[in-house]
């Protein structure tokens, strides 16, 4: 029975990463077609497979100005790239089952739960249709509260446009916009001191990070804070402390001279965009050595399990900090409120921040040779990538294929999951019902 589960497990992560691999061949196929280009050109593969997977990978980095370079034709494929690699095409795949009458089966419902790290198969259904509609829900309050921004510049259309477009992107965690008009890759640094614009993109982007499960688990006890499940509790959390406290240092690292009311609303926004989001209102290129460091050290973390966020999670960051107060305090585990957490979910989290670690910290460093290029520009780039951020010191266009190409792996590997391609690509040789000998090794 044990290796019937492992099998449907490891087939689940195949089919996973197989669907993603899919649909972005799929949209570079689309956005090579001379109607995709605003000039009306045949673009080339590697660029069309740099965006098309950065949209399905909801990070951000771009070899053209999304605004000028892409016709309404190509906008509109990588919005709907940008949409499905935030759902997950499994979700969408499901959803699509279910509309057409189908019993969803067993192996099914198992890829699903591990497509959105669920904790069981029996409320697959009942789930997606929360995912979906839950989507749909907040994206159009996004616009709602957009569309009065733009309709101010802009001609009701191009409002509109514009107001789905960054709403959809915001929530997915995606970072792709349409404001190149001023200067390249300029993003939203016209709406610094915008206090609507700037909450409304951040409370899609934490909404759209949070995760579906932590969404759910809100929604159904609502104030009742005791009731909710630890992994909930430490999302929410982590994600508190991760916007504030990093805020903070973004306000008295950078920014010097800027009057108060846009110093604050751009210290709050580069805290939360910089977990997956990939927007800005001010200029990275003018901050100094230490906030492009913390700025890294964020995009790694990125947002929480289940959700539209890519990097190695909070709950990840939050289960290596707790195990190291834990050391700290003599204790054989760790815990946190009131809860014990596993040997096993520590194991999984330091492997995590490992594979992180190992191949953002190569990345960079074969960039930076490539290109003679500063290490911690190509550590920026890198970070941005694999924790599917976006965020970009202005080198992404100037790359040559090589260093795309480990830009669109580091892209690839951070929204599919580390775990995920992992299990999807190396066998299982467990060793059953056989323990090795014990020995001890000194660390530290």
């Amino acid at each position: 029975m044990r290796i019937i589960t492992r099998q449907i497990k490891i087939s689940s992560f195949q089919i996973i990463i197989g669907s993603f691999l899919a649909v972005i061949l799929l949209g570079a196929f689309l956005l090579m077609l001379p109607i995709s280009s605003a000039a009306g050109v045949v673009t080339p593969f590697s660029d069309a497979l740099f965006t098309s997977t950065s949209a399905i990978c909801v990070t951000g980095l771009v070899v053209h100005d999304t605004f000028r370079y892409w016709s309404l034709f190509g906008k509109i494929c990588i919005l709907i790239l940008i949409q499905i690699g935030g759902l997950g095409t499994i979700t969408l795949a499901t959803f699509a089952t279910m509309m057409a009458g189908r019993k969803i089966s067993l192996f099914q419902r198992s890829v699903m739960r591990d497509a959105v790290s669920a904790d069981d198969i029996g409320s697959i259904a009942p789930f997606t249709l929360f995912i979906l509609t839950g989507t749909l829900a907040v994206e159009l309050l996004g616009v709602f509260f957009l569309f009065p921004i733009f309709f101010r510049e802009y001609p009701l259309p191009q409002s509109i446009l514009y107001a789905v477009f960054h709403s959809v992107s915001a929530f997915c965690n995606a970072g792709f916009d349409l404001m190149g008009k001023a200067q390249p890759y300029s993003s939203l640094t016209g709406y610094t001191g915008s206090i609507l614009m700037n909450l409304t993109i951040m409370s899609l982007i934490v909404m759209g990070g949070l995760g579906f499960r932590t969404w759910e688990d809100v929604l159904k006890n609502k104030f009742r804070v005791h009731k909710y499940s630890l992994q909930t509790k430490l999302i929410l959390a982590t994600t508190a402390a991760l916007i504030f406290l990093p805020a903070a240092g973004f306000f008295f690292l950078e920014y010097q001279g800027v009057p108060f009311k846009e110093r604050l609303l751009a210290s709050l926004f580069q805290s939360v965009t910089t977990r997956t989001a990939g927007f800005n209102t001010t200029d990275f290129d003018a901050f100094s050595d230490s906030g492009k460091l913390l700025s890294i050290i964020l995009m790694l973390i990125g947002g929480s399990p289940g959700s539209t966020a890519g990097g190695m999670k909070t709950t990840t960051f939050a289960v290596l900090i707790l195990n190291a107060l834990g050391t700290f305090r003599h204790r054989d585990e760790a815990s946190a409120f009131f809860r014990r957490i596993s040997d096993g979910t520590v194991k999984i989290a330091a492997t995590i921040f490992a594979l992180y670690l190992t191949l953002f910290t190569a990345g960079a460093m074969i960039i930076s040779i490539k290109e003679s290029l500063p290490l911690l520009t190509c550590m920026f780039e890198a970070a941005s990538a694999i924790g599917t951020v976006g965020l970009t010191l202005g080198i992404t266009p100037q790359l040559s294929h090589l260093s795309r190409a480990i830009l669109i792996f580091l892209m690839y590997f951070g929204r599919v999951g580390g775990l995920t391609l992992i299990y999807a690509t190396v066998p299982s040789r467990r060793l059953r019902n056989q323990r090795l000998p014990l020995a001890n090794v000194s660390v530290g």
